[in-house]
């Protein structure tokens, strides 16, 4: 290609990804998004900048250097790409698909000061693909060996991230998932048709190959401990990556009522276990033609509401106690939303679910006015005295947040943790109250990202290789 001039770049328009039809999309859970084909993703690489100050690594939680690999794309050199990303990043298919680049680093590029950023997040996945679809392996350089072993319990974002850094060095790590599958809320919470599950199944592979151990079915905590772990199982350190998988509920009557989920019930049941399949071992409530709402206005609750409608609700309507200006899920998964059919109500929230022998049946929603900044920053949301309706619902799903599993932390006692049940740790090191035992990601931050998770698993891994060092020495 041509070399542009800065300011030829800077007036080209951003690249669209291509999209499945709404129409089709809709009724089946593949993937929506098509990504780029390698034309576009030259072209679109084609617009960066190359800045001497990259503030868009600035925004990356991981690190990666970000106009080095879009240039090598921009070039044609996609296997040069991919190592570079590789360097940082251990998900980079994931990343590519689910990451809000938007607030990141997309958030931080000089070109969306007048215009729209650079792709970097569908370039970063059209790189990944590229390297998978044509067996492409980028080179990992592995440290000779240390003799020292680590333990990663969780085999989310941030322990798969701290695993592929610490084996990269030399430890052996063996990672501990309780579930049958690997991958945690790659695998359970995020839908097929955002993140396909062999995508998940391919980085976790390619970890393997690097040397991380996996072993699946083992919950750590009540039956084997960190004690364990440290002292029978001969691990020389331990990092804690369980995430926030204990679904929160609003506290109003009905909650126990046939048709209430919780959004993590409900989207791990359909992701993990099939359950649009009827023959399914663990289905969920039959959902066609059934109203549906669903509570909450983030990327869950968009998530959960695009998988009711392709589980075939009559109408699947998202309630959300603040205005739209508020709504925390990403612009782009909002659109898609929208554009499969879900409906959007602003300003409304749930004070009971009524129903009848034990079925639900509608919703009572309050209607809400913003009010002055809660802790959050946001407007708090106050209810309008009276303004009360009946929403009719034979379906509810509850995507208001998660808090942390306190199946090992009860077990641990010794363990220091939060008024909120999350696992304090040394911001910089991930290191816990108990020596050689590190932890991140939503175990340490309650729900966040996928990337902040992975950035997370990064520092832990380079605290634990330090603890290691100095054990040594």
């Amino acid at each position: 290609m041509t070399e542009l001039s800065k300011r030829d770049r800077m007036r080209m328009e951003r690249t669209p990804v291509p999209l499945r039809d709404p129409v089709d999309r809709v009724k089946d859970f593949d993937e929506v998004s098509l990504g780029y084909a390698s034309g576009l993703a030259v072209l679109e690489a084609s617009r960066c900048l190359n800045c001497t100050r990259q503030v868009c690594v600035d925004g990356c939680p991981v690190g990666v250097r970000i106009a080095d690999f879009i240039q090598l794309v921009a070039d044609g050199d996609f296997p040069g790409a991919a190592a570079v990303i590789h360097e940082d990043n251990v998900l980079p298919s994931v990343c590519g698909r689910v990451c809000p680049q938007e607030v990141q680093c997309e958030g931080a590029c000089v070109l969306g000061k007048k215009g729209k950023p650079i792709a970097i997040g569908y370039l970063e996945r059209f790189v990944a693909d590229e390297e998978r679809r044509n067996a492409i392996s980028a080179s990992v350089v592995i440290a000779p060996p240390t003799g020292k072993r680590v333990a990663v319990i969780g085999s989310g974002p941030a322990g798969l991230s701290c695993a592929g850094d610490l084996v990269k060095l030399g430890h052996r790590v063996v990672v501990y998932e309780a579930l049958h599958e690997l991958g945690g809320v790659l695998a359970y919470g995020i839908p097929a048709f955002r993140l396909p599950k062999d995508i998940v199944r391919a980085e976790i592979g390619a970890l393997e190959r690097q040397g991380v151990e996996f072993e699946t079915d083992v919950l750590i905590g009540p039956g084997m401990t960190l004690r364990d772990l440290l002292a029978t199982e001969g691990f020389d350190a331990v990092f804690i990556g369980t995430g926030a998988g204990l679904p929160r509920f609003p506290g109003v009557p009905g909650e126990e009522l046939i048709g209430v989920y919780s959004a993590n019930e409900f989207l791990t049941r359909v992701n993990l276990m099939a359950a649009y399949d009827p023959d399914a071992r663990t289905p969920v409530y039959d959902l066609v033609g059934r109203p549906t709402v669903v509570i909450g206005g983030g990327n869950t609750a968009i998530d959960a509401a695009r998988t009711a409608l392709r589980l075939g609700a009559d109408r699947v309507t998202l309630l959300y106690r603040r205005s739209e200006t508020e709504l925390p899920a990403r612009h782009e998964e909002v659109e898609h939303a929208r554009e499969e059919g879900v409906h959007m109500r602003f300003l409304v929230s749930p004070i009971a679910f009524l129903g009848e022998e034990g079925w639900l049946r509608s919703v009572t929603v309050e209607r809400m006015m913003l009010g002055e900044p809660d802790a959050s920053g946001r407007a708090r949301p106050e209810p309008i005295p009276g303004a009360v309706e009946d929403i009719r619902a034979d379906v509810a799903i509850i995507a208001i947040g998660n808090a942390p599993n306190p199946v090992l932390t009860r077990a641990t006692p010794s363990l220091d943790t939060s008024g909120a049940g999350t696992i304090t740790v040394d911001l910089t090191t991930g290191e816990t109250s108990i020596p050689g035992v590190f932890a991140g990601g939503d175990i340490t931050t309650g729900g966040a990202t996928v990337i902040r998770a992975l950035g997370a698993g990064r520092r832990a891994a380079a605290g634990i290789d330090q603890w290691l060092a100095s054990q040594t020495s």
